[in-house]
């Protein structure tokens, strides 16, 4: 591994200063703003976020699962976390999850090869199963996705999308707050917070921020017995954000 930059260094020291507690116990602040370069695109965080120990998911994943697609995509999906495919493979949405999404989306009339890929959560967080080496997803808890927050904020900020569609519960929360519901919050546009907004530039309309669109992670159509009305209703909800994009 090579070794890391100086601000990557400097970073890591003041982590370790702050926090003298080893990863995992009891002691151990969740944070991984001090990993966080303040300089550079999103080359440059994709390969601080190789180094993050803001959080004790970094022991067991196989590696990060930063974001991936066009750093200036005008959308940006986000999900939970990294599954089991994704972290083998170290990119987001490639595995039958994401497979589902991208047909969804094009079925809504969103580009792909436009769009920008992550996660809230980038490591993958999961238990074994009971016989055999199978992992099984764990989800993330309300200290792990606020320990990585700072990554999927610096992501908002150099990306600039003008519509974040927010994937399942834990992106929603992310994104929005605690209070999110995707039951409730689902299919509209919701202007997304000012802590969110790109540094530098507005997104959307002139003189508007960019908008949220919450919809069911397709994780959670594949686990469906009948998947087709889930199926209908995140292409009603990609639609959503697909019209935002035509104005």
């Amino acid at each position: 591994m090579p070794e890391p930059t100086s601000d990557r260094r400097a970073a890591a020291e003041r982590f370790s200063r702050r926090d003298e507690a080893r990863p995992g116990s009891a002691g151990q602040r969740y944070d991984a703003g001090p990993y966080v370069p303040r300089r550079g695109g999103i080359a440059a965080l994709r390969r601080a976020a190789e180094d993050c120990q803001g959080c004790p998911l970094y022991q067991d994943a196989s590696q990060t699962v930063f974001g991936a697609g066009d750093a200036s995509a005008r959308a940006m999906f986000v999900g939970e976390q990294p599954g089991d495919q994704e972290d083998r493979q170290g990119e987001p949405f490639v595995g039958p999850a994401g497979g589902l999404l991208k047909k969804a989306m094009r079925e809504a009339g969103l580009d792909v090869d436009q769009a920008y890929f992550t996660n809230a959560v980038k490591h993958f967080k999961f238990t074994l199963a009971t016989k055999g080496k199978r992992r099984i997803h764990k989800p993330p808890s309300l200290r792990e996705m606020s320990a990585c927050r700072p990554w999927l904020t610096a992501e908002l900020r150099l990306v600039g999308p003008e519509v974040v569609v927010a994937l399942g519960a834990t992106a929603g929360k992310a994104l929005l707050g605690p209070s999110f519901r995707v039951t409730k919050d689902r299919g509209a546009l919701i202007p997304l917070p000012e802590e969110h907004e790109p540094g530098g530039r507005r997104t959307g309309q002139a003189g508007e921020g960019g908008y949220v669109v919450a919809t069911v992670h397709p994780a959670a159509i594949l686990r469906a017995e009948d998947r087709r009305k889930p199926y209908e209703g995140l292409v009603s909800d990609l639609r959503v954000a697909a019209g935002a994009l035509a104005r």
